[in-house]
Formats: C-alpha cells, structure tokens, sequence
C-alpha cells in the first residue's frame, strides 16, 4: 500500500509541525521588520498633542497636516531636491570612476596592484568623521563650500572603493577570451567597452549603483558639514527641527516616511541585481 501524503512528506522532511513553525518564525521576523515603519507611518498621521500624550496603535484624530507642512515649506522640499541632486551626481561620478579602475584591476597586473586594491578599501573603513574638518577646510578656500558638487565628491571617497571592490569581482567572472575576440574583430577599446563588456556586468554596475545612492542617501556628518543653506540635504534638516515648543514629532515622522521612499523605489528596480551579486558572492 503507497504511503499517505502525510507520510511521504515526513519522510522528505518537511513534516507539518516544521512547516507551522517555519510561518510562525517568518511571520514573527516581518512583524518585528515592519513594526519601525508602522509606528513611523502611524505616528506621521497624529498631531503632536496626541503622540506625546497618548499611547494608541492608530491615529485616533487622523491628519495630514504633517505631510503638508513638507510639500508647502520650502526648507523641507529643497531638502529633498537637494539630496537627490547631489546623491545622483556621487552615483554617476563613482561609477564613471570606478568602471575603468576595476576592468584595469580586474584584467591587468602591475606592480603594488594589490596593495593598491587594499588602499582603496581602507578609505572605505575610515569613518566620515575623519575627513570632515579636511574637506570643510578645503571647500570653504576653493569657493565650493555649500555646494552640491562638494557633497558629491566628498562622498566619492567612499563609494568609489565600494564601486570598485564590486566590479571588479563581476569583471572577473567575464573570460578574457572575450576582450581578445572584440580587438581582433577590429572593435577599439572604448567601444569594445560600452557595447560588449558593459552589458555583460549591468547586475554589477547595478549593484554597485544601489550600495552608492544608498551611502550618500543616508550619510549625515558630511552632508550637514559641507552645507548650510543652499545644497543642505533632507538629513540635515530632519535634525535642525527644534523649536522653542520642542521637537515637532509628527513633521519628523513624515518626513522619515518619505525619505524611506526614494530608497525603496531603488531597492525595487534593482532588486534582481542584488540577488544575482549575492549569488556572486561578492556583495
């Protein structure tokens, strides 16, 4: 007589009570991932009157007034505007630094290579902290002080090594025999680059473009050092809210929502890319 398909499935493991637990951790892990948010989300929806004077898991006065003092005020908006400008420019100038440096690392060998690789990543173990006062100093004699170009290269010295630490892993998996076929095809090597070679590491270059946005999105220390009206980001405004009432809670908690939402549209177009560079093992 077959087994009964209770039987078949303990004895490939995966008996009930396995997979009841298996939910009941997922679920317990997502509640306690999604909880943060939820209270952000929550507490963006109450004024500051009830956030400070009641315990309630949902707004018990709903408002949006919070969200309209972000889209009416310009210190808010600019802020956001801000730090997409230059959050964008560190993306583009990172990666347009750190394509040629890893093909060169990842296909050539010269003397120091390695010490050089691992120079490169001790810039990214250093805190931003360090370079703070440096680049303060140097941007306020150069006329760049409060710039969005002097957020976005002072984040290049960061990203560039974490760029290039992670193309140059996907580089390596491209044979060479590759690069050799295109120069005896008669293709030069800029356009053997753009066309052949780039496509074949896009899940890299998208990779290493979400690990950069992220960085320069969410890095505060310089980003609020580097600026103070023009070029200051949504970061540094988000810790300028003190008022002589205090802190407005439920300005903060909006403007908390929306930064997330930036990261989240990113994270969502290159989520594949990230998956294949974990399966890499490189990220």
């Amino acid at each position: 007589m077959s087994d009964s398909p209770v039987n078949q499935t303990t004895s490939r493991g995966l008996s009930l009570p396995n997979i009841k637990g298996s939910v009941v951790i997922i679920t317990v892990y997502l509640v306690f991932l999604m909880l943060p948010i939820y209270w952000l989300i929550n507490m963006s929806l109450k004024s500051n009157t009830e956030i400070l004077s009641v315990f309630s898991l949902w707004p018990r006065d709903l408002t949006f007034a919070n969200y309209a003092v972000i889209f009416t005020d310009p210190s808010w908006y600019w802020g956001y505007i801000n730090s997409i400008i230059y959050v964008t420019m560190n993306t583009v100038i990172s990666l347009a630094v750190a394509l040629p440096a890893a093909y060169a690392f990842s296909r050539y060998s010269f003397i120091g290579d390695k010490h050089l690789f691992f120079w490169l990543l001790t810039n990214r173990m250093a805190p931003p902290a360090v370079f703070a006062l440096p680049f303060f100093q140097l941007y306020s004699s150069v006329g760049l002080f409060d710039t969005h170009i002097a957020i976005a290269l002072a984040h290049t010295l960061f990203n560039v090594p974490l760029a290039v630490w992670i193309l140059e892993g996907f580089m390596r998996g491209v044979p060479k025999e590759i690069d050799e076929t295109a120069y005896i095809d008669g293709y030069s090597f800029p356009k053997f680059f753009v066309k052949i070679f780039t496509p074949l590491i896009s899940s890299g270059i998208g990779v290493a473009a979400f690990f950069c946005f992220m960085f320069s999105w969410v890095e505060l220390l310089l980003s609020r050092t580097l600026a103070s009206v023009e070029a200051k980001s949504i970061a540094a405004t988000m810790t300028r809210t003190v008022s002589a009432s205090g802190l407005d809670w439920g300005v903060l908690a909006a403007a908390g929502v929306l930064t997330i939402i930036p990261g989240a549209l990113v994270i969502y177009f290159v989520r594949n890319h990230i998956a294949k560079g974990f399966a890499m093992g490189r990220v």
